[in-house]
This record gives C-alpha cells, structure tokens and sequence, in this order.
C-alpha cells in the first residue's frame, strides 16, 4: 500500500498545474531546436529532429488544419472534379 499524498492524483492537486502546450507551441519548439541544430552544424541532430517533427501529431493536426480552413480548398483539382 502506498503512503499518503504520493499517488498521481495527490500531486495534481497539490503542487503546480501544467499548462498543456497547443500543437502550434510543440511544432514551434521543434523547428526552432532543428534551427539551433542547423546553425551548430549538427546534421544528426537535424535529421532527427526533422524525423520527429514530420511524424508529430501536433504537425499533423496542423496541416490538416491549414488545409480545411484554406480558401481554396474546394477549387476543382487537376482532375477538374474534386
């Protein structure tokens, strides 16, 4: 049996909340860490980090944010159909 006060929901309550981070502060962070790589002339670090940004659902939710809030999102493609 655990002591008192030592379970997740007792540290909730007790110390600071975390403010969740949005998806456009996650996906900021990352390409501003692959910046800082970049700079450093850290190739590795930069494919990694690329790796993990295109694979992030926090960029995902983004794109397919930026896609259906897009103008032109119903405008006829190549196919002149969709």
């Amino acid at each position: 049996m655990e002591p008192k006060g030592t379970g997740a929901a007792s540290r909730e309550s007790e110390g600071k909340k975390r403010k969740r981070r949005t998806p456009e502060e996650i996906v900021r962070r990352l390409q501003a860490r692959i910046v800082k790589a970049q700079e450093k002339g850290n190739n590795s670090k930069v494919k990694a980090l690329q790796h993990l940004l295109t694979r992030s659902q926090s960029a995902r939710i983004l794109a397919v944010e930026r896609v259906t809030t897009n103008d032109g999102r119903k405008t006829p493609g190549v196919d002149g159909q969709t």
